[in-house]
């Protein structure tokens, strides 16, 4: 397409947030349901898929639309031809001319024929307590409508599943695709059909050449020092679909609108996204497969490379020079963080998986044993490669320790590059090899105060049940409940920023509200998920937790807080506090 992803994702977000102002899914659900209550017989189970579109045309919901949405695309320097002669309308993304436009008119069908971009669907299982689970992943070539009569074709496509099952089916699914508004001219399915079978072949050949490329760059690797075969540079990795792709095309910069003012917020945001690691059926260590960024929002859990890939493109929508490092943790553990690169050549760590920062400081190995060192305070022990959307370098250092290791990317006798030519002609928005356009995160749609009411009181009927069995009654105090909101915001606040605030007065207020010769107690924890049931039985399981849940003594007042604190894609920080106070007896 001749946007950049950049602008192509905004004007995603900014559709749907038009959309979501229309309140068109509520309209649409309101007429699905008068629909079936007015004009389906009593015998009729099902609604067709026509008949709902004639409801909605009739009440004029897709009308006021396309009335609110106005595609126009933009002039270039050349203009193609107004009207194109079908027989040679074969386009390559890469030089793709978009004809000008009045502002109300749809780009034509030879237009669209050059934005090769599937449209990529995801299948999510979600069990009663919420689990969600990747069943399939399907990119779909929609671009077969083009040469349907009237613009409306059907389709039925099988559906496989993931990772160690992605040669098994799952089921097979029936799609209607309809050109909305209808296009002027439709074009031949024979152009349509030799345009795709171009691409193919470009993309194929593209695909070859950088395998070759790939394979000669890693046997020069090689050939520096034999010891480099043992070293993480991992070049290909499997997606969702069991499909090894380059592993620069899981990275693109992506902007975050309005959702997340920050860096760190955006670490923030990737930390509270589950963490998961691929299943693996029987032994042989861990499971290989990184998730394309749909399948990963959707579920809202993976692997650590998904966190990384996730929160090294944000990073870079940021404007920081972003890589994903991949390397290993204590004990030999393969894993992937992300590294940021400051113009004053300040290295940076990046977890995503909790968020926390670390500044790298390299040890000298030939400094004398008694000179002091600075101890590191990251988890990190060896790294093999860095990367993003347009570098790929492998380690060649001597040791590929992280704590000597000297992060000058451009001194190529420490790090050896690809070729940049040649990741761009796999990786690139432009090319029909990379991944689709990253979607534009969409805000969340959980209520933070009704949902934190919903958890506390559901916790609060668990305390009582748990303390009924031990034969203990149970008086909450509202007041003290409420004096413990401010804590959870300042514990949010500091995982956030890493600065501490608030404490002292949330300290003062709760010796106000604690009587001379009473004791208080208090436990907070955190969670990125809101079962509470699930978040009770975790809590039991700690022994300070416990302790204040199963509080015995004079006048015994119990009190729990829970705040949600929402992030985009309906991810969320969960912090609850059991507190009591009571009498103490010697």
């Amino acid at each position: 397409m001749s946007l950049p992803p950049e602008k192509a994702s905004e004007l995603k977000q900014l559709i749907h947030q038009q959309l979501s102002k229309m309140d068109v899914h509520g309209r649409i659900r309101e007429i699905l349901a008068e629909t079936i209550r007015e004009e389906l017989a009593p015998d009729q189970q099902q609604l067709s898929t026509e008949d709902l579109i004639k409801a909605l045309r009739r009440r004029g919901i897709i009308d006021d639309v396309m009335k609110e949405l106005n595609f126009v695309t933009d002039s270039v320097d050349q203009e193609l031809p107004s009207s194109p002669k079908q027989p040679v309308c074969f386009t390559d993304r890469q030089s793709t001319l978009l004809k000008k436009s009045d502002g109300t008119r749809m780009a034509d069908s030879t237009t669209m024929l050059s934005i090769s971009d599937p449209v990529h669907m995801v299948l999510i299982k979600t069990d009663i307590f919420g689990e969600t689970t990747l069943v399939a992943s399907y990119f779909l070539e929609w671009r077969s409508v083009l040469g349907s009569e009237n613009g409306v074709t059907s389709l039925t496509v099988e559906l496989m599943g993931v990772g160690t099952e992605s040669k098994v089916s799952v089921g097979i699914l029936n799609i209607k695709l309809e050109m909305y508004p209808p296009l002027n001219q439709t074009l031949s399915q024979e152009v349509v059909n030799t345009q795709l079978a171009l691409e193919r072949q470009k993309t194929a050949e593209k695909e070859r050449l950088f395998l070759v490329y790939a394979k000669q760059w890693w046997r020069e690797y090689l050939q520096i020092r034999p010891s480099h075969n043992s070293r993480l540079v991992k070049i290909f990795a499997q997606d969702e679909n069991g499909i090894n792709r380059p592993v620069c095309s899981y990275i693109k910069p992506l902007r975050a609108g309005r959702l997340l003012d920050t860096p760190r917020q955006a670490a923030r945001f990737v930390n509270v996204l589950g963490y998961e690691r691929a299943p693996v059926i029987g032994g042989g260590g861990k499971q290989e497969q990184w998730c394309t960024l749909l399948a990963f929002l959707c579920r809202n859990k993976g692997d650590c490379e998904d966190h990384a890939n996730l929160l090294c493109s944000l990073l870079l929508g940021y404007g920081l020079e972003a890589f994903v490092c991949v390397g290993t943790k204590a004990k030999g553990i393969p894993h992937a963080w992300v590294m940021t690169c400051g113009t004053d050549g300040t290295v940076t760590f990046w977890e995503s998986l909790t968020g926390h920062r670390y500044i790298h400081k390299p040890v000298n190995p030939d400094e004398s044993p008694v000179a002091e060192q600075p101890k590191p305070l990251y988890p990190y022990r060896t790294i093999g490669c860095v990367f993003n959307h347009q570098m790929f370098l492998g380690n060649c250092q001597p040791s590929d320790s992280v704590e000597i290791c000297v992060f000058d990317l451009n001194d190529e006798s420490k790090w050896k590059p690809m070729s940049e030519e040649a990741i761009k002609s796999v990786c690139a928005p432009g090319a029909t090899t990379s991944l689709p356009p990253f979607p534009p995160l969409c805000a969340s749609t959980i209520d933070a105060s009704v949902t934190s009411n919903e958890i506390e009181i559901q916790l609060r009927l668990l305390v009582s049940e748990h303390r009924k069995d031990l034969g203990l009654t149970t008086v909450w105090e509202d007041q003290l409940s409420y004096l413990l909101s401010p804590a959870l915001a300042s514990y949010e606040f500091e995982r956030t920023t890493s600065i501490s605030a608030g404490n002292e007065e949330f300290q003062d207020a709760i010796r106000r509200a604690v009587p001379d010769g009473h004791t208080f107690k208090g436990f907070p924890i955190h969670f990125v998920y809101r079962n509470a049931r699930r978040a009770f039985a975790t809590c039991l399981r700690s022994p300070f937790c416990e302790e204040i849940i199963c509080c015995r003594g004079d006048q015994v007042r119990l009190a729990v807080r829970v705040r949600v604190f929402t992030y985009p894609e309906s991810a969320c920080a969960v912090w609850i506090m059991f507190a009591c106070k009571y009498r103490s007896v010697l």
